[in-house]
């Protein structure tokens, strides 16, 4: 379907319509949502049609290495232009997200308001289901102001976005525990104040003692600091060169479950999953007993413990640095064995040169190989439905004519700007 649009879009007398591209008005009939589309439509046609061979110019028909460079420059523009409207997409739709963050938080109140409606039903209302009325619609007030405050950078979810433009795990984590704490105490605070004798007040501080909120307590200390901690963790690895990070076009609910790649990671996984069901029997037993912070089991609480570890553990143990294994003079079928001479391909091997979340065309063409004091830009080559070089595991490179003979140094230099080791090679005449 998307071929078949950038085809009636790329017909004769077809051209650009107004407010198409990236126009972010907000009653544009061709937002940038509709121009990013259009742009990856004409991307993917324009690749699958130099895949089958069409489109060459009779100019570098004639010479393999010459179409292959002028190919690779077409599909770079195409990319470079993708990537723009990707980018206007994703901060239109960032300024968009705080109505979305703040309707979603009002919703949630009148859901509460429901079921406190609901449950009084025979029961009658009482001044804990006032006091958590009350305290919710101050976490949502806070709420929607932050979200008004922060409406350029995603509304109430801007805390919990990394540098990287994805939805971070351990702060999303982080903060569900400090808004369900902030709210226990609120109704806490609320039942305070409404309540008429001593007795009363006195059991209502009570609960907030420390013996009956330590489990409580204790994962929200050890969850906070496990967000600070990996923020550090992460940055010093980037800067280390021990971990390649690119940023997305747009923060997604996935990002909450997977890698940058989008694969699912089972350390992420496994801590929202067990601290989403530590959390809903918070709110439960919050539920229950109004009357003092939740009291989590420490059966319960270890096992969110135990879970944040493995989380922890798991970031250090991603990434990795890329690493060039070996280099090859390019063979085709039918071409003599011979050592490297200058104007031939060489074939890099190794591991990492593609990093997680950099699979496409834009990307893909940021990388560059230094051959000697040459710098080289790896050329896509596109096969249907993608690329075949270059590849995560293999590059493929012509050795430029200013390569002066001997021993050279090659060292690759991926999207997100990590170098390689340097790997001799000898290139003769």
């Amino acid at each position: 379907m998307a071929v078949q649009e950038a085809r009636q879009g790329a017909g004769p007398g077809a051209g650009p319509g107004p407010h198409e591209g990236g126009c972010t008005c907000g009653d544009c009939p061709h937002g940038a949502r509709a121009g990013h589309r259009r742009a990856v439509a004409e991307f993917l046609l324009k690749r699958d049609e130099f895949a089958a061979g069409q489109g060459l110019p009779a100019a570098v028909a004639h010479s393999a290495s010459a179409s292959r460079q002028w190919v690779s420059e077409e599909l770079t523009q195409s990319a470079e232009l993708v990537a723009d409207r990707g980018r206007a997409e994703g901060e239109a739709w960032l300024v968009r997200l705080w109505v979305r963050t703040a309707g979603t938080v009002w919703a949630a109140v009148v859901a509460l308001l429901l079921v406190q409606a609901l449950t009084a039903v025979g029961a009658g209302w009482s001044s804990a289901r006032t006091a958590g009325l009350l305290a919710a619609l101050v976490v949502a007030g806070a709420l929607t102001a932050a979200s008004w405050f922060h409406r350029a950078r995603g509304g109430a979810l801007a805390p919990v976005i990394g540098e990287d433009n994805r939805l971070s795990t351990s702060r999303a984590v982080a903060a569900s525990w400090v808004l369900l704490v902030a709210y226990a105490v609120l109704v806490l605070v609320g039942r305070l104040a409404a309540a008429s004798g001593p007795a009363e007040r006195d059991a209502l501080i009570s609960g907030l003692d420390l013996a009956r909120g330590a489990g409580v307590v204790t994962v929200l200390a050890v969850v906070c600091g496990i967000a600070v901690l990996v923020r550090r963790v992460v940055g010093l690895r980037v800067f280390g060169q021990r971990l390649q990070k690119v940023r997305a076009y747009r923060p997604r609910a996935a990002d909450l479950l997977t890698d940058d790649s989008g694969r699912g990671t089972f350390a992420d996984i496994q801590y929202v999953v067990i601290s989403a069901v530590a959390l809903v029997f918070a709110a439960v037993r919050l539920a229950r007993r109004p009357d003092q912070l939740p009291d989590l089991p420490w059966g319960l609480a270890v096992v969110v413990l135990v879970s944040a570890a493995t989380y922890l553990a798991g970031k250090y143990a991603e990434g990795g640095r890329p690493v060039i294994l070996s280099v090859v003079r390019s063979r085709e079928a039918g071409d003599l064995d011979a050592p490297i001479r200058t104007g031939d391909d060489i074939e890099i091997r190794g591991a990492g040169f593609v990093p997680p979340g950099a699979q496409t065309a834009d990307r893909l063409s940021r990388m560059v190989v230094r051959i000697g004091p040459v710098h080289v830009h790896v050329p896509l080559v596109p096969v249907t439905g993608g690329f075949s070089n270059p590849s995560d595991a293999l590059l493929t490179v012509p050795v430029p004519a200013d390569v002066e003979p001997g021993r050279v140094e090659v060292q690759v230099v991926t999207a997100a700007g990590v170098e390689t080791n340097r790997y001799a090679i000898d290139v003769t005449e």
